[in-house]
């Protein structure tokens, strides 16, 4: 199986192929310019790889949380990569696929991880490693104020993720007793969305189409929300 991961939720760009359990990619850290990188790395990959683009199973992204305009790239760019080849898509949560990057440069098997979301708030997941090593998501994924994300029960976790990187003193303290240590500086790569999505897809789920490829906003799953609670209260 041949597929191709992408992931530009926060300020590093990445793509990568993956192809029968091997895995090349071409990443950047830049906080702008995502849409004029993306494509080159693109072509760039399949150059590399050896592997034309129709040759292609399926096409993963890194469907969020993070940023707005990010995971719009992402989103944006497979959707028109699966329309013109008729492709499967598989949505994969960045949250999630930072997880796996802890896992795969240091092992750790429980992750707490967290993307600055501004206005105070975090992007926020915990992460466990099934028995193939890859990382599932531990409940809901959520935008909260650091001193109230969920916390694990049981185990020690360590924390990665630009969230971390803001508020590390109120998060250490929120998962007291459970925290073991941060890895910081830690951004999402494409090489770990396409090792969930290759897993995924042998699991037998996950595929949508290119229509129903849509980015997670996790605030207006909010705002959604609380505007159903306020419209029941007042009926």
């Amino acid at each position: 199986m041949n597929l191709l991961a992408i992931e530009t939720s926060e300020a590093a760009c990445s793509a990568a192929i993956w192809s029968d359990g091997d895995v090349i990619e071409t990443y950047r850290e830049q906080p702008r310019g995502h849409s004029e990188l993306l494509l080159p790395m693109i072509d760039s990959l399949i150059s590399e790889s050896g592997i034309s683009k129709p040759r292609l199973d399926a096409i993963a992204f890194g469907r969020g949380p993070g940023s707005f305009t990010g995971v719009r790239i992402a989103a944006a760019v497979t959707q028109g990569i699966s329309f013109g080849l008729d492709i499967p898509v598989i949505p994969v949560s960045s949250l999630q696929a930072l997880a796996q990057g802890v896992c795969r440069t240091s092992a750790h098997q429980q992750v707490a991880a967290a993307f600055d979301a501004r206005m105070n708030e975090v992007y926020w997941a915990l992460c466990a490693a099934d028995a193939d090593g890859v990382m599932q998501l531990q409940g809901e994924e959520m935008v909260r104020a650091p001193g109230q994300v969920s916390q694990p029960q049981q185990g020690r976790w360590v924390g990665a993720g630009s969230g971390w990187d803001a508020y590390a003193e109120i998060l250490t303290e929120r998962l007291s007793p459970w925290f073991d240590q941060q890895i910081p500086h830690l951004y999402c790569h494409a090489q770990d969305v396409a090792v969930i999505a290759a897993h995924a897809l042998s699991q037998g789920d996950a595929a949508v189409t290119a229509a129903e490829a849509l980015p997670l906003y996790l605030r207006n799953n909010v705002a959604k929300k609380s505007l159903q609670s306020s419209v029941c209260s007042k009926t």
